[in-house]
């Protein structure tokens, strides 16, 4: 089996982290693995397959020999440094919005169009989160009957915000739990206790950055410029997983029964349905799993040809940090 050398840039962060981890865990066929992040955490040591690893300060010297190159470390840092992994001759899997609605970088989520990997010019954009989580579940349904229109409400956990995000929320819960100040720094509002409709900065449109993206996105990885999507995103006191509030019309009728049927031998995906027994997904269970859940799978009383349902996935895992190493596995096939 020919092995690869492979770059984690953000190696510190929650997602780089995660990426480590996923690696190791799916035994990705390592020659040697180099972690990369910025100055202030150069130094730092973790462990991979009983070895100790050094994390080293990213520059644009950093990829000499490095085959794929995973970043999770902000827009901006890939806009500067990923052109010099391309360049050094590696391949970017990149998890940030930086490069995703370039018309010359495929967006691909692997169960859905994995064949996208391919058509690469060095750089290949691992989808938002939120949309990553929701066309898993949309795919298999859109493969049997066209659907027209989506209209989705996104509960998106503290790890949405990353490292940071989580520890505030974890900080207000000792803070609250100690009778002390609540401080509110990476969110608009105290999110303890609290639901904040408001994800990213406000379009003219009146929707967010994040809504948009679920917009643009969905279109580009499904190849589809005439489905038309309706989101609203809310940021929850959740730690990990991200959850889905999804109504869709499709093209010809598709019963719970059929979508059930239809879910359950999807990839990535595991059907939890029963609510006689109070079985559906939820976060608690989602949250360090790989595959997304569905559940609350019913007609839609208003829409001849409407569905709704239920989706979680764990926003660092899915949503991140496995899609871009199932990406990367993608690569490698062959």
């Amino acid at each position: 089996m020919k092995l690869y050398n492979v770059a984690v840039a953000g190696a510190t962060g929650a997602v780089g982290e995660e990426m480590r981890e996923v690696l190791e865990a799916r035994d990705f066929p390592i020659a040697n693995l180099k972690l990369l992040a910025s100055s202030r955490s150069a130094g730092k040591k973790f462990s991979y397959k009983g070895e100790e690893l050094v994390v080293e300060e990213l520059t644009k010297d950093s990829f000499k020999d490095v085959d794929i190159a995973l970043f999770s470390a902000g827009g901006s840092i890939s806009k500067e440094f990923a052109p010099a992994a391309v360049e050094a001759g590696a391949v970017v899997v990149d998890n940030s919005s930086a490069f995703r609605m370039d018309e010359n970088v495929p967006l691909v989520v692997p169960e859905v169009n994995p064949a996208d990997v391919r058509k690469h010019n060095g750089i290949i954009a691992n989808p938002n989160c939120t949309t990553i989580i929701m066309l898993v579940a949309l795919k298999p349904l859109y493969d049997y009957s066209r659907i027209k229109r989506v209209v989705v409400s996104s509960y998106q956990s503290a790890s949405g915000a990353g490292a940071k995000g989580m520890s505030e929320l974890t900080d207000q819960m000792q803070a609250f739990a100690a009778g002390k100040e609540l401080h509110v720094e990476h969110f608009a509002y105290q999110l303890l206790f609290n639901l904040i409709p408001h994800i990213d900065v406000f379009q003219d449109n009146g929707y967010t950055k994040e809504e948009m993206k679920m917009v643009h996105e969905t279109r580009k990885i499904m190849g589809d410029m005439d489905i038309t999507v309706s989101p609203t995103c809310v940021r929850v006191p959740v730690l990990r997983a991200h959850s889905e509030a999804i109504n869709i019309e499709t093209e010809k009728k598709i019963t719970p029964e059929k979508a059930r049927e239809l879910f359950a031998g999807a990839p990535g995906l595991q059907v939890i349905d029963d609510p006689a027994n109070k079985a559906y997904p939820m976060p608690l269970f989602a949250a360090g799993q790989d595959d997304c859940f569905v559940g609350r799978i019913r007609e839609d009383l208003s829409l001849e040809n409407g569905l709704n349902f239920w989706v979680v996935g764990d926003q660092i895992r899915k949503g991140a940090a496995l899609n871009a190493v199932q990406i990367a596995e993608e690569l490698v096939k062959g």
